[in-house]
C-alpha cells in the first residue's frame, strides 16, 4: 500500500514516512484538476499567441517561437540539454522524496502536465525505479533545473536509474519494471524540471535528521549534568515561564523529566560550595530550546513549500497561463540556513559539556579524560578532540548560503537562492552533530558510572544501558573509532530521543 498524499495537505509526518521508504501516490481526487490544466495547455500550444515555455524557447530564448509540430522535440531537447549535473548521486531516499514532492506540486492542477505523466512518477516510486541525480548543478532558481532534468530523463528513457540495487540506463530500468517511457507533451518538460523539489527534499532530510540529533542532545545533556554533579535548579518551570519561549519551556520540561529521581543529584543538594554551573550545563534550555524553535520555524516553511506549486508558467483558476517566479527557492534557502545554525549551536554547547567532563579542573572529581587509570591510559582524550573538530566543521558549514547569489543564464536569471547546496550541506552537518552527541553519550555514561554507588535517574539509567549495549565501559585504552561509530548509529536510529514527559514534537 502506498501513502496517499493529498495536494496542499501533506504534513511533515507524511514526508518523513516517504523519506523512510514508504511509497507515495496522489489522492485520485487530484486527477480532474490535473487533466483540466493539461487541456488548457494543449489549447495554448495550438494557438497563435506566444505563451512562454509552451510555444516559445526557454530563459533568454523566450522570444523564439516554436511551431506546434516541434512541441515534443522542444520538450525532449529541454530535458537532455538541462541534464548537466555534476558530482556524486543524491541518496536514493532523497530522490524518492523529490519524486513525491513533484507529485504534490503537479497534483495542485496548475502545471498543465497530463495525468499519464503523473502516473508514471507514481509507478516509478511504487516499482522502485530511482533516477540517478547528480548532487551538484542547481543554484535554486529557476528551480532545481539540472537535478530535476536528470529525474525526468529517466521518464523519457534517457539518463540512469537504480533498479533492484543495480545502476543501469534509464530505459533498461523502466523496461525491467514493466514501464514504458513517456513522450512529453507541451510544457511537460518545463513543468517537471522547473520547481524547488530537490532543494526542498534535501532541506527536509536535513531538518528531520537535525531534529532527532538535537533532541537527543537533551538526553546526553541531562546525562552530563549528572556526570558533572550539576544542579537542576536552572530547569525550574517558573524560570522558563518568565521568558516565554516555547522551545525553552519544552527543553526545560524534558531535562527535568530526565533527571527526576537521580540519587546523584540528591547527594549534593547540601554542602556543595559551587554557586553556579557553567553555561553549557545551566543554559541548556535557553540554547537547545532556541534551536528547537528555529527548527520548528524551518519545518513550517518547508511543509508549506512541500505543498507548493513551484513551476512556471502556471495555469490559473480562470484558465489564463501566466509567468511568475514561484520557482525561486529563497524560502527554502532561508530555512536551510536556519537549520544549519541550529545544528551548529546544538553541537557547540554539547561539545563544551564534553570538554568539561574530561577536564579534572572542571568536572568536580572525575579523573582526567574519564580514565580510571589516567597516565598509563589516555581515556577519552582524543574522542573529545574529535568532537571539537566536528564542531568546528559545522561552524564553518553554517555560514549562510542564501546570500551568495550570482547571475546565470545570460543575466536573465540574475538573482538566485543557492538553496540546493545550502540544503545539501545539512546532511554532512547532521552526521557531524550525531558524532558530537555520540561522544557526549560516551563521556557522560563513563562519568555517571564513576559516581557509583550513587545512581542516576531511572530515565537516564535506561539511556545509559542503551549506550552500553553498543559501547562497553572504558577501563583500559582501546581502539575508539568503532565506539564512536556505534554510539553515532544509536543517535541516528533514535535510540537517545527523550521518552519522559510530553513528547517533543517538530510540528506540535
Amino acid at each position: 500500500m502506498s501513502l496517499v498524499l493529498t495536494p496542499g495537505s501533506a504534513t511533515l509526518a507524511d514526508l518523513s514516512k516517504v523519506l523512510a521508504g514508504e511509497a507515495a501516490a496522489l489522492d485520485p481526487s487530484a486527477r480532474p484538476g490535473i487533466e483540466a490544466s493539461a487541456v488548457r495547455v494543449a489549447e495554448a500550444a495550438a494557438g497563435a499567441d506566444p505563451v512562454y515555455g509552451i510555444n516559445t524557447g526557454f530563459g533568454k530564448l523566450a522570444s523564439v517561437r516554436i511551431p506546434p509540430s516541434d512541441t515534443a522535440t522542444l520538450q525532449r531537447n529541454l530535458i537532455l540539454s538541462h541534464s548537466a549535473g555534476y558530482g556524486p548521486p543524491l541518496p536514493d531516499a532523497v530522490v524518492r522524496l523529490v519524486m513525491a514532492l513533484k507529485l504534490l506540486s503537479l497534483g495542485r492542477g496548475a502545471s498543465g502536465v497530463r495525468w499519464e505523466t503523473v502516473a508514471l512518477i507514481e509507478a516509478m516510486i511504487a516499482r522502485g525505479v530511482t533516477p540517478v541525480i547528480p548532487a551538484q548543478g542547481s543554484v535554486g532558481a529557476s528551480g532545481d533545473l539540472a537535478p530535476l532534468a536528470h529525474m525526468t530523463a529517466v521518464m523519457i528513457g534517457e539518463g540512469e536509474a537504480i533498479f533492484g540495487g543495480e545502476r543501469m540506463p534509464g530505459a533498461s530500468a523502466l523496461e525491467r519494471a514493466g514501464l514504458a517511457p513517456v513522450e512529453l507533451s507541451a510544457k511537460e518538460g518545463l513543468g517537471l524540471i522547473n520547481g524547488t523539489q530537490v532543494s526542498t527534499a534535501l532541506a527536509l532530510a536535513g531538518l528531520l535528521g537535525a531534529w532527532q540529533a538535537t533532541v537527543s542532545s537533551l538526553t546526553t545533556g541531562a546525562m552530563s549534568v549528572d556526570a558533572a554533579m550539576g544542579s537542576t535548579a536552572p530547569f525550574l518551570p517558573e524560570i522558563h515561564e518568565l521568558r516565554g519561549h516555547a522551545g525553552q519551556r519544552d527543553a526545560a520540561t524534558c531535562l527535568r523529566g530526565l533527571l527526576d529521581g537521580s540519587e546523584i543529584r540528591e547527594s549534593h543538594r547540601e554542602g556543595d560550595e559551587r554557586v553556579q554551573d557553567p553555561y553549557c550545563l545551566r543554559c541548556q534550555p535557553q540554547v537547545v530550546g532556541a534551536c528547537i524553535d528555529v527548527l520548528r520555524q524551518a519545518g513550517r516553511t518547508l511543509e508549506t513549500e512541500a505543498n507548493a506549486v513551484t513551476d512556471n508558467p502556471l495555469v490559473l483558476s480562470d484558465g489564463t497561463i501566466v509567468s511568475g517566479g514561484n520557482f525561486h527557492a529563497e524560502p527554502v534557502g532561508f530555512a536551510a540556513d536556519q537549520v544549519a545554525l541550529a545544528i551548529a549551536e546544538a553541537g557547540s554547547i554539547a561539545q563544551r559539556r564534553i570538554a568539561l567532563m574530561v577536564d579534572p579542573a572542571l568536572s568536580f572529581g572525575l579523573p582526567a579524560f574519564l580514565s580510571p587509570k589516567a597516565g598509563l591510559n589516555s581515556g577519552l582524550m582524543i574522542a573529545e578532540v574529535t568532537s571539537a573538530a566536528l564542531m568546528s566543521e559545522n561552524r564553518s558549514l553554517a555560514n549562510p548560503r542564501v546570500i551568495d547569489s550570482t547571475p546565470t543564464s545570460a543575466n536573465q536569471e540574475d538573482h538566485v537562492s543557492m538553496a540546493c547546496h545550502g540544503a545539501r550541506r545539512l546532511l554532512e552537518m547532521v552526521t557531524n552533530l550525531e558524532g558530537i552527541v555520540a561522544v557526549e553519550a560516551m563521556c557522560a555514561s563513563q562519568g555517571i558510572e564513576m559516581r557509583g554507588p550513587l545512581r542516576t535517574s531511572p530515565a537516564l539509567q535506561g539511556m545509559l544501558d542503551r549506550v552500553r549495549t553498543r559501547v562497553p565501559e572504558l577501563v583500559d585504552d582501546r581502539y575508539q573509532a568503532d565506539d564512536i561509530a556505534a554510539a553515532a548509529a544509536l543517535v541516528r536510529e533514535g535510540g537517545l530521543v527523550p521518552e519522559t514527559g510530553p513528547a517533543l514534537e517538530l510540528a506540535p
